[in-house]
Order: C-alpha cells, then structure tokens, then sequence
C-alpha cells in the first residue's frame, strides 16, 4: 500500500515539473473561464455528487475562476436547485455541439465562446467522450480530464482523444496504469481523487427530521448500502428501458452470496454493540434491494434495531445522515467516498462489475478497509472490520482522517495543475 503511494507521489512531482515548463494559456480578462462538463445522470446520489464535489474544489482552489456548468440533458429541475443552494451564481447550460460545430442552443455556444479551457469532470469513464471530440474538432480550445475510470465497460477507444488533453487525472491507478500500457500520451497523467471526495452538500433539516422519527442519535448508528452485480435500471420507470436478461440473471444468480457477508456483519454490529443500523440506498432500485436482501432476511431479535428507508433521497441529506453517523458500509462506492471526504469511516465491498474504481481505497491508504466480495476469503473478513470499525470510532477515525489529509493533498496539487493552464508566461 505505502509503496503504491510513494510511487504516486513521486509521480505526481515529475508532472508538476512538467506542468510548469510547458506553454500556457492566458485567462480572457484576466479571469479564468472553464467550462465544466459533468452531471451525467440523477438517479443515483454519487452521479450526482461528481458535479458539486469539482465546482467545490474549483471554488476553493481557483477562486477568481468563472465556472459554467455543461449538464446531461436530464438534469432535473429538483437536483439543480440542490446545485443552486450551495452554489447560487452558477450558470447551468445543457446540448450538443452538431456536425457543423455549432450549440444546439443560444445559451451553450455563449459558453463555448467565452470559454478558455474545458474540464470533463469524474466518472465512470471519459463519459462525454462524445462532447469532448466535437469541443475538439470545431472549437480548438484545451481540455482536462479529472477524475475518471478507464477501461471499464462504461469506456470506448478513447485513447487518440484522451492523449490530446492537456492533463488527464484517473481515480483510481489501474486506471492509469492501463492507459499507460494502451499508450496514451497526454504530457500530464497521474492518480486523482474522484470528485465526489469534495462533495459538501447539506439539508441538515431533512436529515435531522428523518433521523429524530426514526430514533436514530447522532453517533449511535451505521449506514448500509446493498446493491446487485448490474444495477437494474428497466425497473426505474423514467430510464424507459427494456429488461436486460443477462444482466438480472447475473444479478440473481450472485446476490445471495454477494449480500451474506453484509447481512452477517449487520447482525453482529446489533448482537455485539449498542449501535442501530440504516439501510440506505444510493440509487433509485436499492431500496428494493435493500428489504429484499438485507431487512426482510433479519433475525427476529436484531430487525427492531435495524431501520430501513423506503424512500430515494438526494445528495445533500444523504450526506447529513452519513456524517450524523459513526461510519458506513457496504457495496457501494460513491456513500464512502462522500464519507471519507467528511471525515467519517468507511468500508467498500467491490466484486468485478464495479469496475477497478474500488481500488482508489488503496490508493488513499484505506486498503484494508476494501474487500473483493469475489474473493471468499475477503468477504469472509468482512464482519470482523465492520464490528472493528463499530467498536472503536476514535481509531476508525483517526484512520480515515490520515487518507482524508492525503485526498486534500492530491486535490490541492491536482487543481494546481489546472490553474497553471492560465498562468502568464
């Protein structure tokens, strides 16, 4: 673990240096103009916590920056007034750039206009790859890539278009070393904490409504995520998709194995410390997923002490609740990350659908509280570290606080790197 971090570290310097001798970009006005391409979908709380995690971090750290905010087309009204409360002068635009490299609307070719420099923000893969191509084409201003997965199945060949960005920063360093190997060749590439690590949203309110009607105290409880190999996006009327039989195949075959470890660590966190438990869901089907295989396979003398919220809910009193809580965890990734971020511990189980985005735990120094659920032996130690963690929060903490201060560091020398695009010769 320590000596993938020394090599990140070292290899972070080399780019720095890098950064720093090449030609830059001059802000128009004297203030820099990014145009921010992120917010990919709205039914799953951590897609939604990418976008408000960067603009946090380009608020802090690039303060005289003005930002716009490229969105999906279906960011919804309810999520941008979220984005709005924390951030209530930012500009939000959506559309395509078409064949004949003109916006598909008035108010993003004001954006691309004005702009100097395009920022793709975190996710799965390089997910805009499509809006990055035509920025490229018609448009001929610079790029960077913050905070994405490659080689994921999300991903397509975008080895030529990545290798022309000015900086490209993967979240996790599978990520990195296997673009590495396919050749891609932006002059700066390294290791850079997902977004969502920055993510400050709040509804305190909300959070402090629903904790207080179900007898959950600060402190007193853990957060649980559960969710299924593929998500199951045809059961999200909205999504308007047709049922994938591979995929819930997969699904039905794996969840009773992939949910044991967690359901075990559940009933010894209750049989063995005075703490509750919330099942919660990170996106739209987990709910289901959550009283099927977790709440409705409890044993009678520890569901009393197990709270199961039936609801979806957004981003800033999910995160509420997380840091109102003594640590999280489960099968999900972007809860823990948002987790981290706040100070608060957690613990991720993966298997391989996921994606190598897991192995970001390692990178931050957490490696130990990250577990291969497709690995019997891992899934097997699960219970034992959930319990650990449950029992003494003050270690856990201190713990998490180490790879916290460690993510501030790589988000400082990462948004550095950005900010050198606008220096002065």
């Amino acid at each position: 673990m320590m000596q993938r971090r020394s090599f990140l570290q070292a290899s972070l310097a080399t780019t720095l240096a890098t950064s720093l001798g090449k030609t830059v970009i001059a802000a128009q006005g004297g203030r820099p103009q990014i145009l921010l391409r992120s917010s990919w979908q709205v039914a799953n709380i951590g897609d939604i916590a990418h976008t408000p995690g960067v603009l946090a971090l380009l608020e802090k750290h690039l303060p005289n920056a003005d930002v716009v905010l490229w969105a999906s087309y279906d960011l919804t009204e309810e999520v941008a007034a979220m984005e709005h409360r924390r951030f209530p002068t930012l500009r939000i635009v959506k559309g395509a750039i078409g064949a004949g490299g003109n916006a598909s609307n008035a108010e993003l070719q004001t954006a691309i206009d004005e702009c100097d420099f395009l920022l793709h923000g975190s996710g799965p893969s390089l997910v805009a790859a499509r809006d990055v191509a035509a920025f490229v084409q018609h448009v001929g201003k610079p790029f960077g890539v913050y905070g994405i997965t490659h080689g994921s199945f999300f991903s397509g060949d975008d080895k030529e278009l990545l290798s022309q960005a000015e900086f490209v920063f993967f979240r996790d360093s599978v990520s990195l070393e296997f673009a590495k190997q396919q050749g891609v060749q932006s002059p700066v590439m390294e290791f850079g904490p997902d977004g969502a690590f920055a993510c400050d949203l709040r509804d305190d309110a909300k959070a402090a409504q629903f904790l207080q009607a179900n007898e959950l105290e600060t402190g007193k409880f853990l957060c649980c995520f559960s969710r299924l190999r593929y998500t199951p996006y045809w059961t999200i009327p909205s999504k308007k998709r047709k049922i994938d039989a591979a995929r819930h195949a997969r699904n039905e075959a794996m969840k009773t194995q992939d949910h044991a470890p967690i359901l075990e660590a559940i009933v010894r966190v209750i049989r063995e410390t005075d703490l509750k438990v919330l099942l919660c869901p990170e996106d739209m089907t987990q709910m289901t997923v959550g009283k099927e295989n977790l709440y409705d396979k409890l044993p009678g003398d520890v569901k009393p002490r197990v709270v199961w919220r039936e609801n979806f809910w957004l981003t800033d009193e999910a995160l509420s609740v997380y840091v109102r809580s003594a640590g999280v965890f489960g099968s999900e990734m972007h809860s823990p990350i948002m987790a981290v971020g706040n100070g608060i511990p957690a613990i991720v189980c993966r298997f391989a659908e996921q994606t190598s985005k897991g192995f970001m735990w390692q990178d931050i120094g957490l490696g130990d509280w990250l577990f291969d659920l497709d690995a019997p032996e891992q899934a097997a130690r699960v219970p034992d570290a959930v319990v650990a963690m449950a029992s003494d929060f003050a270690a856990a903490k201190a713990k998490t606080e180490t790879a916290r201060q460690f993510v501030h560091k790589r988000q400082r020398e990462t948004m550095q790197v950005l900010a050198d695009q606008f220096a002065s010769d």
